[in-house]
């Protein structure tokens, strides 16, 4: 077994390495959802209760000075001597932002919570281009907040595939600054996943309070490898020396079935108090053990929970 804070799994090379052919094609049939009905300024794939230009006819409405003469149902005035203007749904523009944590805590277990998190932001992000959704993806941590934006359409599948590629997980947690950066970004409205493991030492409250309540809704996907999740089942016992990724703080300890209880104590509770935030403020939380099988993920527990339709 390797030593316990060491990645275990090589990272991605090829962006068929991400998201292979055969799951891409399940994928073809899957859509962003998102539990409110937006209006946007593009021409997309949704329709939205806000009446402009479109292909479908809502209704009609008499004709007031300064109305469009173009809409003017001239049959009507025809029939009726009188100016009525046709009214249409107007389609909606679902803008999909996919935010991925890159510090060095997230490179570590068996799956790699950075590679589970890479191979789960292609695939979200495939369906998003796929469905003709706006899709911008931010890599984050405290050397910087790298971003992709605005793509659209599946010919740019592999433009979003050798960007996952190029980021690589490194320094510490920049998580409040990264929230703040995002919601201050001109994004429309539509859906926002956080694939973070959220196990923040600066705490997760005041960067979700910045994208909560923007327009977005929003998903907090909280990876954790299998090791973080049962480490009693996965050999940790005994004296062990403790660095921390992002910092270097060194901890000894002597690992006893006291000691793992507590562990799970404080993990339950802080993956507990995450929920209940989230819950409070009309977010979704989802703790994803990163041994998953990633078709299994998309395609049975983010339909569930309403990411996927």
């Amino acid at each position: 077994m390797p030593a316990f804070g060491e990645p275990v799994q090589p990272l991605p090379q090829r962006v068929d390495q991400l998201v292979g052919s055969d799951l891409l094609s399940r994928l073809n049939q899957v859509d962003v959802m998102s539990r409110k009905i937006f209006a946007g300024k593009l021409q997309g794939e949704r329709r939205s209760k806000r009446r402009g230009i479109s292909v479908e006819f809502a209704d009609y409405r008499h004709y007031t000075h300064g109305d469009d003469l173009r809409f003017i149902d001239w049959n009507i005035y025809a029939r009726l001597d009188r100016l009525f203007l046709k009214l249409f749904l107007e389609e909606e523009d679902l803008s999909l932002v996919l935010a991925l944590d890159t510090s060095a805590s997230m490179h570590w277990g068996n799956p790699s919570k950075f590679a589970f998190g890479q191979r789960l932001i292609m695939a979200l992000g495939y369906i998003g281009l796929s469905n003709q959704n706006r899709v911008s993806a931010y890599a984050f941590d405290d050397r910087d907040i790298r971003m992709t934006q605005n793509l659209r359409g599946r010919r740019r599948t592999r433009d979003l595939g050798a960007w996952l590629l190029e980021q690589k997980p490194g320094g510490g947690s920049a998580f409040k600054d990264a929230m703040r950066r995002i919601a201050l970004g001109r994004h429309g409205r539509g859906v926002m996943v956080i694939v973070s493991d959220f196990l923040l030492k600066e705490g997760y409250e005041e960067g979700l309070r910045f994208v909560s309540g923007r327009g977005f809704d929003v998903f907090c996907l909280q990876t954790l490898s299998p090791e973080e999740i049962e480490p009693a089942k996965h050999g940790f016992s005994g004296d062990l020396k403790l660095t921390d990724l992002e910092d270097g703080d060194v901890a000894e300890v002597t690992v006893s079935p006291a000691l793992l209880r507590k562990y799970q104590e404080n993990l339950d509770g802080w993956c507990g108090g995450l929920r209940a935030f989230c819950a409070r403020r009309g977010m979704v939380h989802l703790t994803v053990d990163t041994s998953t099988d990633m078709e299994t993920l998309l395609l049975q527990y983010l339909r569930r929970r309403g990411l996927l339709k």
